[in-house]
């Protein structure tokens, strides 16, 4: 078989959706048969929700939704929500990744374009939550560089703690990918 893992997670980055492309020769067997041996070789807490035929081609990835969760063991401080988005209203945020591979050292880029949708929601008097819709591919960006930018330009709202979930995966109109 000829297997791809479509945009594999960093670590410490936890996932409601995963795209596993693959092709079958000379097999004739039914996606729900398919769907229901994949869920039988499974580890527990991993779930295979849907096998589908003739799926789009990988290089039509754009975009994934996620939400990333500031948490603050003493509580939300004052005025960080207003602060954060402000923070991602700017035309510029300039951001330090690892060059392609891990060559190239360090390349600096303006995640401001890679964002297409951000909102900054109270869940509790300890979590603040991320909801955004940035690019995953050509370019992308990791969904931690989010938090990251708070941590860089906003040292006073850095939180105890960050948790990352990818949520959705989205084409370029901004449909479910499959």
């Amino acid at each position: 078989p000829s297997v791809s893992i479509a945009l594999p997670l960093s670590v410490g980055v936890e996932s409601e959706c995963e795209l596993l492309d693959f092709e079958l020769e000379d097999q004739n067997i039914t996606c729900s048969d398919i769907k229901d041996k994949l869920n039988g070789s499974l580890i527990e807490g991993m779930l295979v929700t849907d096998v589908y035929e003739d799926g789009q081609k990988l290089k039509y990835l754009k975009y994934l939704r996620c939400e990333i969760d500031l948490i603050y063991d003493q509580g939300i401080p004052d005025n960080a929500a207003d602060a954060i988005r402000l923070l991602f209203q700017r035309t510029e945020l300039w951001m330090d990744k690892k060059g392609k591979n891990g060559k190239n050292g360090i390349v600096s880029q303006n995640i401001i374009p890679m964002i297409r949708e951000l909102s900054v929601l109270n869940q509790n008097e300890h979590t603040l939550r991320m909801n955004a819709v940035i690019c995953c591919q050509e370019p992308s960006l990791n969904p931690a560089q989010l938090s990251a930018a708070v941590v860089k330009y906003l040292p006073q709202y850095t939180p105890d703690e960050v948790k990352c979930c990818r949520k959705e995966i989205l084409d370029a109109n901004l449909q479910l990918f499959r």
